[in-house]
């Protein structure tokens, strides 16, 4: 299948006017009270605030004003999408240095639910001053199991695009997206793929002959036998519409027409589902789809660019998609309401308390900040059994934003990460490749796609954030923190293995108009690991910054910043400069008093990772 330059503009155009249009979902009542002992710390270059938290909040909207009596408006931190945070502390570096801002918080219930806000407290970040932070690492105090929630789940484009023989870039789709997900379950362990699209027209799984129906789902078994060859599973997500099944077909999305009707038969549609649940299970097995998949009903029905219908609309087809796959087995694993913007999810939980229908997993999705505390939510309703799946999530929403080829995507990955720890049991980064048509295919190596990878399968900055939390052992080690910025702008990770100590070491906010490497941020670093058995050991220092780990660095060294792809040997340059940076040869260092210390610069946004080993 191929798609042409004229079409993905008229796709993306088409998107982006209805890309802000939500269905449902306007206010609720029960506002909670404003969160208590709101405390800002200034430092250089930003401000910090904490809070207390909110019992039952499932995330906080931070709010400023140039004069305590308002007006106060929500901070903006430009990333399109979600502006409430799930917790404290929140890192502002988008005001103007040296003059005194107003904060105040809020706390909400649900995404569209936002409480009072809290007394005001007024802080200024500075133009200059102490730039420097400690950070101890404690290797004999384990803290808990490191949680991975990026392993369960990577988002990727229509999956049919696996078997694609169109270039872009001179290089084969197919080819390149199979390879990709096969170093996403090799090299970052994860174990399933969520992708649009299985019902549509291109793999032919419905149509209507002499108005009877006919299933066909060959194109299918193609799609899911070449993804379990790459050792992944599939999100079933039950979508877009088959042509002959849809009540108006001329409602569509993206540039490969994704129909986004409800269907015209009900009942048709519900034996499509049976059908298509029964012969998977016939192929597959019944203990391989119970236990290693999953199904997801539809992609984001809020929002009217991709459901033509209303609310009670899509509740109907939750109820009947849901009833239709457990018509095979009880014991099939399914979930939704796979909203943006982390909407609807409270409506579904009260419709099936209502309908009876099961929920075995909630999903949303959000951009450009952590996700928010879904688990309230839930304790409302009395699903606290209830998995908790971001089915998409990354730094930005926008398709084309260079965003996604920076270093900030990285650290913001981190971030993100490391806020779900324990709370959520997947957090799916969107999406794996750039060979992704959703408005268009590619037209340059840099071009602000959603993947972790390039066209080329070259590694993004963002790649080295997934694969260093990878890296890090089991056994996660407590971390304190003390300087300008610490446990804020400056973040870190450690855990033990059998015979070292890895940490991850990392500088970021979530403001995006500090984007580009910002001097006033970046900071000193003094790093101790204690609680060492004496001896000698080996640090090792890995940095991913603008210039360092960074494939992009050398795509514009080689002139790619005049054009469009690289030529002759550039690919194989490329490639060449695809690893992870090492800094200086390994230090050996004597332990004293218990203890190894080492310092170093961290660029904002940059990422230091560390080894400490003992030698042999």
């Amino acid at each position: 299948m191929t798609t042409d330059t004229s079409k993905g503009q008229a796709a993306k155009a088409d998107f982006e006017q209805r890309i802000g249009r939500r269905t449902g979902g306007g206010e609720h009542d029960s506002a909670l009270p404003p969160p208590t002992g709101l405390r800002a710390v200034a430092g250089r270059g930003h401000v910090t605030l904490e809070w207390d938290p909110v019992d039952g909040a499932v995330g906080y909207l931070v709010h400023r004003s140039l004069d305590s009596s308002g007006p106060f408006e929500p901070v903006d931190h430009g990333g399109n999408d979600v502006l409430a945070v799930p917790h404290s502390p929140y890192v502002d570096t988008s005001g103007e240095r040296d003059q005194d801002h107003w904060y105040a918080v809020a706390a909400l219930s649900e995404v569209t639910r936002v409480g009072p806000l809290s007394d005001p407290v007024v802080a200024a970040a500075s133009g200059g001053g102490d730039a420097s932070v400690g950070l101890t690492v404690k290797a004999g105090r384990v803290v808990g199991t490191l949680q991975r929630p990026w392993r369960p789940m990577i988002g990727c484009e229509h999956l049919s695009l696996m078997l694609s023989e169109d270039q872009v870039g001179g290089r084969t789709i197919g080819p390149e997206l199979r390879e990709a997900l096969r170093r996403m379950h090799g090299e970052l362990g994860i174990e399933t793929v969520r992708a649009h699209a299985i019902l549509c027209d291109d793999l032919g799984v419905y149509r209507e002959v002499d108005g009877e129906p006919v299933h066909d789902f060959t194109g299918v078994d193609r799609v899911y036998d070449t993804l379990l060859d790459l050792g992944l599973r599939p999100v079933v997500e039950l979508s877009y519409m088959p042509h002959d099944l849809a009540l108006d077909a001329s409602k569509t999305v993206f540039a490969y027409d994704g129909i986004i009707s409800p269907p015209r038969d009900w009942d048709r549609w519900a034996d499509l589902v049976t059908a298509l649940t029964a012969h998977l299970v016939d192929r597959y097995g019944i203990e391989e789809v119970r236990d290693r998949w999953s199904f997801e009903v539809w992609n984001e029905a809020n929002l009217d660019v991709f459901w033509s219908g209303s609310e009670d609309d899509y509740l109907k087809l939750y109820d009947v998609t849901v009833a239709a796959v457990r018509k095979v087995d009880e014991r099939l694993v399914v979930g939704g309401p796979s909203s943006a913007a982390a909407q609807w999810v409270e409506s579904l939980l009260e419709h099936a308390a209502e309908s009876g229908a099961p929920v075995d997993f909630v999903s949303t999705h959000t951009y450009g900040s952590p996700p928010l505390d879904l688990r309230p939510i839930l304790a409302r309703h009395g699903r606290a059994d209830a998995k908790i799946w971001w089915t998409e999530w990354g730094p930005g929403s926008q398709h084309f934003h260079l965003v996604g080829d920076s270093v900030f995507s990285a650290t913001f990955l981190l971030d993100g990460m490391a806020s779900s720890m324990g709370r959520i049991e997947a957090l799916s980064h969107w999406v794996a490749s750039d060979h992704f048509e959703e408005l268009g295919r590619p037209q340059k190596l840099s071009h602000g796609g959603f993947g972790l990878l390039t066209v080329g399968n070259l590694r993004k900055p963002r790649w080295w954030a997934l694969a260093l939390l990878e890296r890090l052992g089991e056994s996660q080690l407590e971390v304190s923190a003390v300087g300008d910025g610490a446990e804020g702008l400056v973040s870190a990770l450690a855990a033990r293995d059998d015979d070292g100590v890895g940490i991850l070491v990392w500088n970021s906010s979530l403001d995006q108009s500090r984007m580009p490497y910002d001097e006033l941020l970046a900071r000193e670093v003094t790093l101790t690991v204690d609680g060492l058995a004496e001896g000698r050991y080996t640090v090792r220092h890995w940095r991913v910054d603008e210039e360092h780990s960074n494939v992009f660095a050398t795509w514009r060294a080689l002139g790619g910043a005049d054009r469009d792809w690289p030529e002759g040997d550039e690919w194989e340059r490329l490639a060449a400069a695809d690893g992870l940076a090492e800094m200086e040869p390994p230090r050996t260092l004597d332990v004293a008093d218990g203890a190894v210390t080492v310092s170093f610069t961290l660029p904002q946004p940059g990422i230091s990772f560390l080894e400490v080993r003992p030698v042999q």
